[in-house]
């Protein structure tokens, strides 16, 4: 299995800069997502990350450690706009009806000319479109073309509680990592022993719940769930990309590389950062 890419140092960049770069300030009130990811959501989703402002300061990401210049940079967005969903808390809340992940952001593949990979994530704000988020490596589009490749046609979906990607379809969830493999063993589970295996880890730990409520809750993470079992400290993840755009009313840009973590103009940022942990954490 790939190992996965470090997503988590911090990088310093401005923020007065990156605002600037990437669009002003977006709006305070979190935006829900789209449903589904169309042609028209796709195509807005790439020009805001093929954009001249965001390319400049992808140079600067990439730079940030000596790999490359600034000026030898020239990162380029390659392909396609892809949909990355999460585990819904819908699905664990047990609404009827309800899938299993929602749409939380489009992401873009952004090469730099060494090499070096990033994936800018995309969300709707209240000011249009914005990359809310940029992070090493190409996690997004590698378990996209597993999933298709394992189960044509389902919904690849990331826990992030425990850093599991899966492909949900009919009544199976199949696992695409390591992480998913300890969570539902490598043949996979039903769809309804997986909703059992969600529930009883963070049924009482979604939006609203009493742990909610005493501050617990919102993805911190600050200790890894068991495999298979609770979601440690960090509680049940919600929101995604577009409240960490939202929060504070700032650009709620969030640059993750490789061994901890800075949300740069956003108050609430912070508590709604994802991390792609080292190899084998």
């Amino acid at each position: 299995m790939t190992a996965k890419t470090a997503r988590a140092a911090a990088v310093a960049l401005a923020a007065a800069a990156l605002t600037a770069a990437l669009g002003g300030p977006a709006s305070a009130a979190p935006v829900p997502q789209p449903q589904t990811a169309t042609a028209e959501n796709r195509a807005a989703a790439h020009e805001a990350a093929a954009a001249p402002d965001t390319l400049a300061t992808l140079s600067r990401f990439f730079a940030r450690e000596g790999k490359v210049s600034v000026a030898a940079a020239r990162p380029r967005i390659e392909g396609d706009a892809v949909p990355v969903s999460y585990l819904a808390p819908e699905f664990v809340a047990g609404k009827a009806g309800a899938p299993v992940a929602r749409l939380e952001f489009l992401a873009s593949e952004a090469v730099s000319s060494d090499g070096q990979k990033a994936a800018l994530w995309t969300a709707k704000t209240g000011a249009g479109w914005q990359v809310v988020n940029i992070a090493t490596g190409d996690d997004e589009f590698r378990y996209a073309a597993l999933g298709a490749a394992k189960l044509p046609g389902g919904t690849v979906f990331r826990e992030p509680q425990i850093d599991a990607w899966y492909v949900a379809g009919g009544e199976r969830v199949l696992p695409l990592d390591e992480d998913a493999v300890r969570a539902v063993g490598p043949a996979g589970v039903s769809l309804g022993a997986y909703r059992a295996r969600v529930v009883k880890a963070y049924g009482d730990k979604l939006p609203g719940s009493a742990y909610a409520q005493r501050g617990l809750a919102g993805g911190f993470a600050e200790a890894a769930a068991p495999p298979g079992g609770g979601a440690g400290a960090g509680a049940f993840e919600t929101g995604g990309a577009a409240e960490a755009a939202g929060a504070g009313g700032g650009p709620g840009v969030v640059l993750a590389g490789g061994a901890g973590a800075l949300a740069l103009g956003a108050a609430g940022a912070v508590a709604l950062l994802r991390r792609r942990r080292t190899a084998g954490g």
